[in-house]
């Protein structure tokens, strides 16, 4: 699962001025030093990753910086926004940090608009940050909790994609990724509300796939199954149920966020560029076993 979204934090960003970085990541090379492939080089490539300071989104940011991408982390909170990209930084990476809570859509515009003075553009967008505020009954849901879930897990993305779009039409190229959630597979009598976000956050990707198919514009899902973060961390440290979902998981283990992050390459380098309007369940084999 995605991971969570917090409260509003104070806008800018912080780090390495644009340039300073150092690529890692870069394409393999065979004895004779020819390279061998560039499918997955994101050298040159501009990527703002929401929910980015832990868990899934950074596992994500950093991947996509060790492949050449100039990366931009940012959540809500300014201090942990700083941090990661610092540690980004200090590892030879090109990042910068900029909070913003998506949940206010002049937050998304401004955290775009410091992406574009720092870098001029962004080539890659990851929809991670979500929430989910609410377990139990459908019952007994609060109206303001429901809310919330659509809006921060839905809408939010809706906005990002706004903002981004209009640029990489002009560009005719450009990736993004929605972090949607096997839960949106499936029924669950518990997290009703976010199995039903990650469930429309599929059909947002398909639709703007199609939309914006012609002007080479990717759009995709990236669909975890449980992943050890602290969005699921109730989950994964319960015995009873991390034992069922390993056992019912066909590689036998729970996921890792660094599981996730290879998929978010392919999707935004060569390697993905005749792959829109999908949503790739990476969880170990559970979908398939019909596990979960």
């Amino acid at each position: 699962m995605g991971q969570g979204t917090d409260e509003a934090g104070a806008i800018g960003y912080a780090g390495r001025p644009p340039g300073a970085g150092n690529r890692r990541g870069q394409c393999n090379t065979g004895e004779s030093g020819a390279m061998t492939s560039d499918f997955f080089d994101l050298s040159g490539k501009v990527a703002v990753v929401t929910g980015s300071t832990k868990g899934i989104g950074k596992a994500i940011a950093r991947a996509l910086a060790e492949h050449g991408a100039k990366v931009v982390v940012s959540s809500r909170k300014p201090d942990l926004v700083a941090e990661v990209a610092g540690e980004f930084q200090a590892d030879g990476l090109e990042a910068i940090g900029i909070p913003a809570n998506i949940s206010h859509r002049e937050q998304i515009e401004q955290l775009l608009s410091e992406t574009r003075k720092a870098y001029g553009k962004i080539d890659i967008l990851v929809c991670n940050a979500a929430v989910n505020p609410y377990y139990g009954s459908a019952l007994d849901i609060p109206e303001s909790a429901f809310d919330k879930t659509l809006d921060v897990n839905i809408k939010s993305n809706l906005w990002l994609c706004q903002q981004v779009i209009p640029e990489m039409r002009e560009r005719k190229d450009g990736a993004i990724m929605i972090v949607s959630s096997i839960g949106g597979l499936r029924g669950n009598p518990v997290i009703g509300a976010y199995c039903i976000s990650k469930a429309a956050d599929m059909q947002l990707a398909r639709n703007l796939a199609i939309e914006f198919g012609p002007d080479n514009i990717r759009v995709n899902c990236i669909a975890p199954g449980l992943v050890k973060t602290d969005f699921a961390r109730a989950l994964y440290e319960n015995p009873e149920v991390a034992a069922k979902r390993t056992a019912g998981t066909p590689l036998r283990r729970l996921g890792d966020p660094e599981d996730i992050a290879g998929i978010a390459v392919y999707l935004a380098s060569k390697a993905g560029s005749w792959t829109t309007g999908q949503t790739l369940c990476i969880d170990g084999g559970v979908t398939a076993a019909g596990e979960g």
